[in-house]
């Protein structure tokens, strides 16, 4: 009797383990939340003589949308799920996980690679700046039943050509990260312009949804 109850424990451990291993096979896939190595978040550089800086975000949750004001250079953020929960009154991009939308804003992307050359050019970019649309299959708000086929998105406005500034190419597991690496032109809705520029999309640590956003406003020549 001792002895099957010994195997019956060892059996169950051996199957616990199995099930640890298992859960380790995908972890990291999904980026769920979790903690920064960092503690500083917002406006974490800016020169005024520029009119230029560096923006960094947490935008690991699905369920957020992460508010930016140029203005004011503040960050406020929202629970996508809680529809308590109102959109900031004054705000000018907001960005969730990498999906992007404007505040009555447009966006163009450039052809240009870094602010530098942006400014050194001389020239106000050309080209068609794009509205956002409204979408009900863009901003997904539980990845849990992916593998499955069922995620589970919210309606919202978003932005197409902003949100280019990273492609997430889910054909394969993992998912591919491809930055565009280009600067976007954002017409704001009191129709002065931000250049930004995404050059980062992780942490130090290599978990993803941790952005790092260099941008210049007002962008003037």
């Amino acid at each position: 009797m001792k002895r099957c109850f010994l195997f019956i424990i060892a059996v169950l451990g051996m199957m616990f383990l199995s099930f640890s291993a298992c859960d380790g096979i995908l972890e990291g896939i999904y980026d769920y939340p979790v903690a920064d190595d960092r503690n500083e978040f917002g406006f974490i550089k800016n020169d005024p003589s520029t009119h230029s800086g560096t923006i960094y975000i947490d935008a690991t949750d699905y369920r957020r949308w992460i508010f930016i004001d140029f203005h004011t250079q503040k960050i406020d953020s929202i629970n996508v799920t809680n529809s308590e929960q109102k959109e900031p009154e004054e705000w000018d991009v907001a960005i969730h996980r990498y999906d992007a939308k404007t505040h009555n804003g447009a966006v163009l992307e450039t052809g240009y690679t870094g602010l530098v050359a942006l400014q050194n050019a001389g020239v106000m970019p050309e080209g068609i700046y794009v509205e956002d649309v409204w979408t009900t299959d863009k901003i997904a708000v539980d990845m849990s039943g992916m593998m499955d086929g069922n995620i589970v998105y919210a309606e919202s406005y978003f932005n197409e050509e902003l949100s280019k500034w990273l492609n997430v190419d889910k054909s394969n597991m993992p998912p591919a990260y491809i930055p565009s690496n280009k600067v976007y032109m954002v017409r704001l809705k009191d129709g002065t312009y931000a250049a930004l520029r995404l050059t980062n999309y992780m942490n130090d640590s290599g978990v993803k949804g941790f952005m790092t956003i260099d941008y210049i406003y007002p962008f003037e020549l």
